[in-house]
């Protein structure tokens, strides 16, 4: 199958053959046409597999399609895509334009961390597409700057991670303002039950579409792990990078400042890296995406924050310098390489503290993770584990705990992000006044 036999505009097509796309994706196959359709519709695809193509790309072609005139003398929002990360809604809003450039569509990205003028501004010379984070998109109602009573079409991404990260209540506030008659589309990497009572509010009589395993991996990524010492880890991943002359290598920690320390180390060894994460500025978080993406630089360190915001073609190796304490995490951090059929590796340091958090990845992946010894590294066998610290959470990785967990912190209370729904703390990522990442505490939300 080819993109010419979905039924997408000719200008579509020549955007999509430009940018070096001829095959549809699994997702892409499926989810076109049943938008171009009309009907809702849930979607479940790993992280990857080209989704945001998937709605994108039928939302221009029915935008294009059904012209309006503007309202009041302006463009009216007639597209809204709700995404949990800054991030992620710079990425939608990217392709958005990618796509669209052959058409009269114009979008904006909307969200915190930057001024709202500017975006006022925008949305007073007229947007179709409005691609925003929950919080800021509030705020813009609240003050009356965002007319949202002309949304034909609207688009919940990484729902899953929307909940993770405790936007229930934002999300069910942007639905009470939306128009009751539209096209609603629910994209998620898993289908939990959460996911499924999300889905039965928003959605009418959706077709459903699931491409992947829950919680699967894709097969183009080859993992493995490398037992090491936690205080030689730093050594070992200057070795792998100059040894195996990697040029392009993400890498997650779990804490901003752990990864702030990394990448103070790496420079010493001549590295070129840089740090993402919720205290980096707005401009010093795109500057790093964008020298990251262009090759200029060699490393990039990042928290969970970017483990479904970084959109890179073909990245070749994405490193766990820190296993995730919530197994899912392992998923989409990995799943930055071996995207769209593209081959990618993924290499966990793990030492004896994380063996536990090893034991629940495997279990929700449903295979064992290849180990390697690096020659020179070998780990104490008589090292003892030590509890991992979280900021005021400790978690005790090495003895295993249930899923999405990582051992109870200490003085009791659930594992850190032990819970999903309205009483979940926000994670990394969310907060754009001062954002914290997943040690974090206080009131913020992503914006």
């Amino acid at each position: 199958m080819s993109f010419e036999n979905l039924g997408l505009a000719e200008p579509l097509l020549k955007a999509v053959s430009e940018a070096g796309y001829a095959t549809p994706t699994p997702i892409q196959a499926q989810a076109i046409p049943a938008v171009l359709n009309g009907g809702d519709l849930l979607a479940g695809a790993q992280t990857g597999t080209g989704k945001t193509a998937g709605f994108t790309l039928p939302l221009l072609h029915m935008l294009a399609a059904t012209a309006k005139p503007a309202s009041g003398g302006r463009r009216p929002i007639r597209a809204l895509i709700l995404t949990p990360t800054r991030e992620l809604a710079a990425q939608v809003e990217e392709c958005v334009r990618l796509y669209g450039k052959y058409l009269p569509i114009r979008s904006m990205a909307m969200f915190g961390g930057v001024g709202m003028n500017p975006q006022i501004e925008a949305l007073k010379r007229g947007v179709d597409i409005l691609v925003a984070t929950p919080g800021r998109l509030l705020d813009h109602h609240q003050q009356g700057t965002l007319d949202l009573s002309h949304v034909e079409y609207f688009v919940l991404d990484e729902a899953d991670r929307m909940l993770d990260m405790g936007f229930i209540h934002d999300i069910r506030r942007v639905l009470a303002i939306l128009p009751p008659r539209k096209q609603s589309l629910l994209f998620s990497a898993t289908f939990s039950d959460e996911i499924k009572a999300l889905a039965e509010r928003l959605l009418d009589k959706p077709q459903v579409i699931e491409v992947a395993r829950r919680n699967a991996t894709a097969d183009t990524i080859a993992q493995k792990v490398h037992p090491v010492d936690r205080d030689r880890k730093k050594e070992l991943l200057t070795h792998l990078i100059q040894s195996n002359n990697w040029h392009q290598v993400l890498v997650f920690t779990r804490m901003k400042h752990g990864a702030n320390r990394l990448v103070e180390f790496l420079l010493k060894q001549n590295i070129t890296a840089m740090a993402i994460h919720g205290n980096k500025s707005q401009s010093a978080r795109t500057r790093a995406l964008a020298d990251f993406k262009s090759g200029e630089l060699q490393v990039l360190v990042a928290t969970d924050i970017a483990a479904r915001g970084i959109d890179i073609d073909q990245l070749p190796h994405v490193v766990n310098f820190e296993l995730p304490n919530v197994a899912e995490d392992y998923v989409h951090r990995i799943g930055r390489t071996g995207r769209a059929g593209a081959d990618g590796e993924a290499v966990s340091l793990v030492c004896v503290d994380e063996e536990g958090f090893l034991a629940d990845i495997e279990k929700l992946i449903k295979r064992p993770i290849p180990r390697v010894v690096v020659a020179g590294f070998e780990p104490d066998p008589n090292a003892r584990p030590e509890p991992i610290q979280l900021g005021r959470r400790v978690l005790h990785g090495s003895t295993g705990s249930r899923s999405g967990g990582g051992g109870r912190p200490a003085g009791g209370g659930g594992g850190q992000r032990g819970g999903r729904g309205p009483s979940s703390g926000r994670q990394d990522g969310r907060g754009d006044r001062g954002p914290r990442d997943q040690a974090g505490a206080g009131r913020s939300r992503s914006r």
